[in-house]
Formats: structure tokens, sequence, C-alpha cells
């Protein structure tokens, strides 16, 4: 068989942690290959080595039958192999068609001949269906698109075989279809696609075989064909994962949030919420469904007190709390989980300890007339680690250096463990494998039973139709529909979220 990559037996070691243990990875010509594991199973770090931003402790790496040693991105850049990465490497400030040729920019004498570039990249975007427009700047085009600028940087260099690590975490259900297209063509002309991903569905529909790895150890490669769902997660986790989450009815209480005629404007001063009304009970999972960018962030941080409302009333227990500051928000008894874990959930630079303790440090036993106590804070984080299964080398490490799903975990925890009266989950498992996200909704549902109200926001379907007691759907800043999640289904849903009455999504 003819590979155009191997990776035999990769050692990659960190201080304290085998990240990778003997993995080999081999990948044909012409496929979409999937590499599934957990958060911090050592995905990313494997293709890291590849393309050249890690040195491996052991093993070998061949590129088209041919070893290679790849010191760094511009070599594995001349091989052929281009990755776009979770995290985009954009400079928001440029426009599309300089972020791509950035480097390898065409030249007119001495200056960037800007035109040419423009035409190259204009050519490049048709030939592969990814429609962009060269002139736009980074900053004033959607994620998706962004991720598009991606690809083509790498195509534009001349890749043929493409790392896509977690390509689809941050983008709509339609953006997601799209870029499957883009694969399957991509892959028609001749291009190997390496996909890092835990997203079993989308595995299924677009990848020809599946390499798992588990802690670090490659636990072997599959026929996508001949493999379920199933099988790759007790594969990927180690046991069986229960899919569907296993609840009681949900016995609604009395109103603890309660939002009347709320009005909202985002950072352009464009109003995203237009006179909303919602109310969540004690006791019950509220989901809000609705496509991205119809006023569900704005709604979010108006409730959280990161965004001024402009007119209307959010209260907690009867007291309105509109308008306050985010820390008289939380004391008021509003825990919030963000929907971007980075900026809004940690201190990246800070120990995954002091973290943990973020909306609290301020009170006794953590600080005392403003001397922090650091044994009693790490004391409270060792637990809260251990409890939520947070997987760090130990509770002084930077929160950087943990994997998404770890750092997810550890903002889940400091925010249930304080026991509030409302949870607001945004985006709660955005990014997160199987594993870590049964166990995120099992806590979600606990908190309910405890008779907590939780506000869920999250863009993936089948999560909202899975936790939710009751779903809100939201259009153009307004709830248009308040349904129960079993006498609707998926289709139902999209229509509504489409600006489709009740009758209609029903007729439909």
């Amino acid at each position: 068989m003819d590979y155009v990559i191997e990776m035999l037996n990769i050692r990659k070691e960190f201080p304290g942690v085998v990240a990778n243990n003997n993995v080999t990875l081999q990948v044909e010509k012409g496929e979409i290959h999937a590499l599934l594991g957990e958060n911090g199973a050592g995905k990313s770090t494997l293709m890291n080595v590849l393309f050249g931003l890690y040195q491996p402790e052991r093993g070998e790496i061949r590129v088209k039958g041919e070893k290679a040693a790849i010191t760094d991105p511009n070599i594995a850049n001349k091989l052929g192999i281009g990755m776009v990465h979770q995290h985009f490497m954009l400079v928001d400030t440029f426009t599309v068609t300089e972020n791509i040729v950035l480097g390898s920019e065409p030249r007119k004498g001495a200056s960037v001949d800007i035109k040419k570039a423009e035409k190259q990249v204009k050519e490049l975007s048709e030939r592969y269906g990814l429609n962009v427009d060269p002139k736009a700047k980074i900053r004033n085009i959607s994620v998706g698109m962004q991720q598009r600028v991606e690809i083509l940087k790498t195509l534009y260099r001349g890749a043929d075989i493409l790392i896509l690590d977690e390509p689809t975490a941050v983008l709509t259900p339609q953006e997601i279809k799209e870029l499957i297209g883009i694969m399957q063509s991509l892959v028609n002309e001749g291009k190997s696609i390496i996909l890092i991903t835990h997203k079993l569905k989308e595995i299924m529909e677009v990848c020809d075989r599946c390499t798992v790895i588990r802690k670090g150890e490659g636990i072997g490669t599959v026929d996508v064909k001949d493999t379920d769902p199933d099988e790759l997660a007790s594969l990927m986790v180690g046991r069986e994962v229960n899919f569907s989450t296993e609840k009681t009815k949900a016995d609604p209480k009395e109103i603890y949030l309660s939002i009347k005629d709320l009005r909202v404007k985002d950072i352009r001063g464009v109003e995203m919420v237009k006179g909303l009304n919602l109310d969540v009970r004690a006791g019950e999972i509220v989901g809000v469904a609705g496509v991205d960018g119809n006023g569900q962030s704005e709604l979010i941080e108006a409730i959280t007190g990161l965004r001024k409302s402009t007119s209307g009333q959010i209260s907690l227990h009867d007291k309105v709390i509109s308008n306050l500051s985010p820390r008289k928000v939380t004391q008021s008894g509003i825990s919030h989980i963000p929907q971007d874990r980075h900026k809004f959930g940690l201190v990246l630079d800070f120990p995954i300890g002091e973290n943990m303790v973020l909306q609290t440090y301020y009170q006794e036993p953590f600080s005392k007339k403003g001397v922090m106590n650091y044994k009693n804070i790490y004391q409270k984080a060792k637990s809260l680690i251990e409890e939520y299964d947070v997987r760090t080398p130990d509770e002084y490490t930077k929160a950087r250096a943990l994997s998404g799903g770890n750092q997810q975990k550890a903002i889940i925890g400091r925010e249930v463990d304080r026991s509030p009266d409302l949870i607001i989950a945004a985006q709660p498992t955005r990014g997160l494998d199987v594993g870590a996200i049964e166990f995120i909704h099992q806590k979600l549902i606990e908190e309910r039973d405890k008779g907590r109200a939780v506000l869920l926001l999250s863009f993936e379907l089948d999560e909202i139709m899975n936790l939710s007691d009751r779903i809100a759907v939201m259009f153009d800043g307004q709830i248009v529909a308040d349904v129960k999640p079993e006498e609707t289904d998926e289709q139902n849903l999209g229509l509504l979220m489409a600006g489709n009455t009740v009758e209609k999504a029903g007729a439909e």
C-alpha cells in the first residue's frame, strides 16, 4: 500500500506528561482520514509533530514513501503538508488576500503586487468552491468564512495533504454542511485530508478510515464503513457511552428568572434583542434554540451583566438585576458557563487552581482583609479537580496547558460548586468529546433535580433536544415559539429557527 503520510511509533513527551506513546498513523492518498480521541488524548500533539511545531522523542515520519525530518512548518509546507489550526492564525486587520499570501507575496519590484495576489486568490477560491471576498477584512467576515481563508492559505502554498484540527467546533450546522462539501471536493482533486475530531456523526458521514488515540496511545485504525458510532465511542473512551441523556420528567416550581420586553444592542449599536420575553422556573432546563446571530449572545451578556440593556427588565426572584455589574449578578445567585471559555471563562496564564476561585477569591476562606490564603485556594481546587475529573498534572499547572475539555470541566466545577439558583450554560459542550459531553449533561441534570433553574444556549440541535425540558426558539431577537422536545423534532425546530410559525412548521 502506498501511503502519503506514515507516522511510525511516534513518542512525544512534555515535562511530567507523555502526550503520544508509540502512536502509528498511516494515511492513503485521496482519503479523508479521521484522527479520533477524547480531549487531551494527544491528537493535536501528534499533528503538531507532523507539521513541524514539535519534535518527537522517538519514531519516524515518511512523506510519500520518503523518510522526512520535519523540523519546522516551512519544511512541512515544502513537503506539501498544510495545517488549519483549531484557533485560527489570521490577522484581524488584514484583508482575506493579505492573510492568504502573507510570507509568500507576489512581487512587483520591491513592493507587493496586491492586484496579482487578489487575482490568484479569486482563481484559487473558484477552483475549489471556497467562495470568499478577496478584499474583505478578516474582522468583518463570519467564522465559517475565516475557516475558508485558512484552507485557502494552505492551498496557496501548494498543500496536497491537509490537517484540519477540530474544523467544525465553531461552525453553525449550515457551515458544517458546506465544509463537508468542500472536503469532498478537495479529495476529488486528489488531496488527502487528516481530520482531527471527536464528532462521531461527522466521521460516519465524511471519513474513509479512522485512527483512534486514547490517553496518548494508538488504539488502532478502522474502516468507517465497517463500524458504527457506538463502537467508535467505546474505542475512544474505553467504555460504553450513553448517547441519550437519562433524565426523569421535570417538575418545575416557581419562576426564578423573568425577562420582560428586553432590548439589547450589540457592539455596533445594532439592536439584536428586540422586546424579548422569557421565564425560567426552578427545576427545569430551558434550551434556547436558534441560528447563530439572532441575538442569543447579547441576551446572555445582558443577563450576566457583560452588556447593558437599553430597556426592559431582568429579574431573579422578583428582584431586578438589569444592568448590574457582573460581580453583583454573580452574588445575586447566577452562575455563568460562558460560550467562549478562553475570553470569558479563564485567565489562561493563571494556574488552574486559582481559576477555580475566580468568582469567590475575595471571600473567606480564600482571603481575609485583602490577603489571599493560597493554602485554602489550592485545597479547594484540588477537591474540585478530583470531583469533576479535570485531567491536569496538578492544581498548579497553567490553565492554558489543559485540553479544551478539561478547561471546560474546571469552569463547570467552579460555577456549579457555588450552589447558584440559576445556571446559564452557553455552549457548555462546544468542542468536547462524547465522554466529556455525557459528564457535563449529567451534571446539569443533577443541578436541575436539586431545584436549580438552568438556561441552556446551544447551537447543537441534538443537545437542545436531549437536555431541555422546554425549548424557546429565538429568531430575529425574539422568542418566536415555546415547544416541548417530545412534541417536536429537529426538522420542525429548524423551520422555526428560520422564522416559520409553529403552525407552518408543523404542517411541513
